[in-house]
Formats: structure tokens, sequence, C-alpha cells
């Protein structure tokens, strides 16, 4: 292809120091569109205001948030109003036993005595308090877990589950006992 001189040297030169170094196209195809901004989640966003707005008016009830960290068990049969007003705290608790410090025999040993006099006193609602760990090695509960099994495996145990923070949070149980009757 022939150029034809369109204009001085002078006009050239101009021409070259005002643009500056031009490269060639790598392709003749043009953005079809600037890239879209990342979506938003509107609606999380208003459900986590409602949850605040909620709290800090006073009518958040704690006992109905699940954050993976409660103990829930209850025996199939039993009402669900019977289990809601345990997890409320509802309960009149009648005797507790403290697990901290102890090893998993020690603490194994303690539970069942414990459940088994508090059963034949006829208590109905005990309280156990577990811990969260925050004493042991890796700052991992041990006995929660351990209770946790042990609890579902005796059958005096109605229900259990976590109790208020104001009674130990995710570091203690509420228990239901049966009857000595029943």
């Amino acid at each position: 292809m022939e150029r034809k001189d369109s204009g001085s040297d002078e006009d050239t030169l101009l021409f070259r120091q005002t643009v500056g170094e031009v490269r060639p196209l790598t392709h003749d195809l043009a953005d079809a569109a600037p890239p879209r901004p990342a979506p938003v989640p509107q609606q999380r966003l208003l459900d986590e205001r409602q949850v605040l707005r909620e709290m800090a008016s006073g009518l958040f009830d704690g006992a109905e948030i699940e954050t993976g960290e409660e103990l829930v068990y209850f025996r199939p049969g039993l009402p669900h109003a019977l289990v809601r007003k345990l997890r409320r705290g509802q309960y009149a608790v009648e005797a507790e036993l403290d697990l901290h410090g102890c090893r998993v025999l020690e603490a194994r040993t303690a539970l069942s005595a414990f459940l088994r006099d508090a059963q034949a006193c006829g208590r109905r609602c005990v309280r156990i308090v577990h811990g969260k760990g925050h004493g042991s090695h890796g700052r991992q509960p041990v006995l929660k877990g351990k209770v946790n099994h042990w609890l579902r495996q005796i059958d005096a145990v109605l229900a259990f589950c976590s109790t208020r923070p104001a009674h130990g949070g995710t570091g203690a149980v509420y228990v239901l006992l049966k009857r000595p009757n029943a």
C-alpha cells in the first residue's frame, strides 16, 4: 500500500511528539459493555437490619437463635410445648452438678450418681454445667460432647438443652427427668 504525503515533515514530527508512541491494535473488536458491578444482597441486608432493630428494642429472645453450639435433645412423643418451656428456662432448676475440672471418668461417675439421686428425690429439672472448653487443650470442650452422648443413653432423661445465657449458655444444660414411677 502506498502512502500519500499529506503534510510536511514538520507537521509529522509535531504529530508524533503530541501523540506519543503508537502500537497497532491486536484485534478489531470493541468492548460491548463495561463489566457489571458485583450484586448487592439487598434482602439479606434488610433482614440483618431488622434483627438489629429487634435486638435493640428488647423484643429479642436469645433462646430462639440456633448457633450450632447448642445441645438439644428430646425423646420422641414429648409435646413441643414442653421442649419450648425447657429451652426458655421456665422450669425451676431443683439441683445442679458442676463438672468443671473433672476428668472424663470422674465426670461420667458423678453424672450417673447425680441423676440417680435427683430422680430418686423426685426432682424434675436439673442443671449440669459441662463448661465451654476455654481451659482445655485447643480451647475445645471435652465434656460437652461426652455429656451430650451420656444423657441420650440414660433412660431417666426425657429431654435436655443448652441453658439460657444467664445460667451458663452453651456451657451447661437443663435436663428434664422422668418422674420416679413413670
